[in-house]
């Protein structure tokens, strides 16, 4: 491409796509999870493909807990979980070498202990095995189960829960880390919280509502849908890098995420935080 009027190929950008639907007084349905997933799709030409076609570079879905929905899965295994924002759903992508995803389960558990909460149970969570995914994908495919925690005796809004749940997760995070666990770079948590619910992988923007079953069932309702279709530039694509992440979606590089890394890192021996411990 040529320089011609006010375009210049110098400025030449490429992005993520991102969407978001809402229903505006709150009110949950199953209509607005089918709906961010068809933005979904229709983000995919945001989104790269390379010689292999079923290989993109990672797409998700972010919606609210649906409470009837796991309260009722649940169930099937004995688990009676408490009102909705008293306990918290964990999607975890684990190692799928056995010794390895023992451990780091473990580890969630016992953090899940330090902090004064309850493990009220884990559960798998279903998926299309049978959806043509490409062997590359389908080799750094984890092992994707949710663990349901509940809130301590100590906990009483669910503001504080939310803060239990992130040192929960940062530091079983830390711990399997320390490890150093044969297959350990494996495991990730893509949403840890009272209030939301990551589905996302190394998937093409079509195939996240096929690939999770749970999202084709009509009890899954949410009054949001933040969906996400990655274009990778600065970083290769991984299950763990799709968004939505936790708390964002965003459509461009982030070319000093190292240093910010760094600078945190720099500084965590000398934060406290009042309501963090």
């Amino acid at each position: 491409m040529h320089a011609q009027g006010l375009y210049d190929p110098a400025n030449e950008h490429d992005a993520c796509g991102v969407g978001f639907i809402a229903h505006i007084k709150g009110n949950k349905s199953h209509s607005i999870v089918e709906q961010g997933l068809l933005i979904l799709k229709n983000l995919d030409h945001r989104g790269a493909v390379g010689a292999d076609k079923l290989m993109g570079d990672g797409a998700g879905i972010l919606i609210q807990v649906p409470d009837q929905y796991y309260r009722e899965e649940m169930a099937k295994q004995g688990v009676t979980l408490p009102p909705p924002g008293e306990y918290g759903v964990g999607m975890v992508f684990l190692p799928k070498e056995n010794a390895s995803r023992i451990a780091c389960e473990q580890e969630i558990e016992r953090a899940v202990l330090a902090e004064g909460q309850v493990v009220l149970g884990w559960r798998n969570v279903p998926v299309d095995l049978d959806m043509p995914m490409s062997p590359t994908v389908r080799a750094k495919e984890p092992v994707i189960r949710q663990i349901f925690i509940g809130r301590g005796q100590d906990i009483m809004v669910t503001d504080a829960l939310e803060r239990k749940l992130y040192v929960i997760r940062k530091s079983s995070g830390h711990a399997i880390q320390a490890l150093n666990l044969l297959h350990g770079k494996e495991f990730f948590v893509p949403s840890m919280s009272a209030r939301t619910v990551v589905y996302k992988g190394l998937l093409l923007a079509d195939q996240v509502g096929v690939y999770y079953k749970d999202l084709q069932d009509p009890r899954c309702i949410s009054a949001l849908a933040l969906v996400h279709q990655r274009f990778s530039t600065n970083t290769f694509p991984e299950w763990p890098l799709a968004h939505p992440y936790r708390l964002i979606a965003h459509n461009g590089e982030i070319n000093t995420v190292k240093g910010n890394f760094n600078w945190m890192r720099a500084r965590e021996g000398v934060m406290k935080s009042a309501v963090l411990g």
